[in-house]
């Protein structure tokens, strides 16, 4: 059983000081799929690219005593990252006025989360993703008493994990796969039946890392 202290250490209070306690450049590139792939030929052919421009809603929800993360499962039907889970968001659009006003309308879009449901704390410096994307991961406090609609052509399932499990390193095992003939690392974090790996997972370990560690 989780003790007192330990729950405290998860609030959302306590959360929001640390984020609070600790503001950024979000134009620093230093987050991303090349701290743990250093020299990989994939970043290599990255290079003087045009990264492609996307932002992602972190949820973190006010639950009593220790606070939660929302997380989807993408449909399976779907082209890219099918099956995989992922932080609700998506690209950023012409349309969209900065990268928290895309990555609530994704939310929105996504799973029936309103902009009016969400406190927007901060933005993290942008991750760079090992497919060409540069990934502004949004932080929100979301509100109690929220109900969802998801939509169902990109959404399999959503679901909450304790902040205290995403922040606790122990659970922070680093994996690998073979990619177009050579090893790609990553984290893993598997949760519940479900498996939080990839740029999702190492969004979670830059905030850990920034905030927790």
């Amino acid at each position: 059983m989780m003790q007192p202290a330990t729950k405290q250490l998860y609030s959302i209070e306590d959360f929001r000081r640390r984020v609070a306690g600790n503001s950024c450049d979000v134009d620093h590139l230093g987050y991303g799929d090349h701290r743990w792939n250093p020299g990989h030929p994939r970043l290599h052919e990255m290079h003087g690219a045009k990264l492609r421009d996307a932002a992602v809603l972190v949820p973190v929800v006010d639950r009593p005593g220790e606070a939660t993360v929302i997380l989807t499962k993408r449909n399976e039907a779907l082209r890219n990252h099918s099956g995989q889970v992922a932080f609700p968001g998506g690209r950023i659009d012409s349309t969209d006025a900065s990268a928290e006003d895309a990555a609530m309308r994704e939310a929105d879009e996504e799973i029936g989360l309103q902009p009016h449901e969400v406190e927007i704390i901060a933005r993290m410096p942008d991750y760079v993703s090992g497919s060409g994307y540069r990934i502004a991961p949004v932080i929100g406090i979301v509100r109690p008493g929220f109900v969802l609609t998801i939509n169902h052509d990109e959404v399999e399932t959503v679901f909450e994990v304790p902040l205290g499990f995403l922040m606790d390193p122990t659970n922070h095992t680093q994996n690998s796969r073979e990619w177009n003939g050579l090893e790609w690392a990553f984290f893993d974090m598997p949760y519940g039946g479900q498996r939080i790996w990839g740029v999702t997972a190492g969004i979670i370990r830059s905030i850990y890392e920034r905030y927790y560690a």
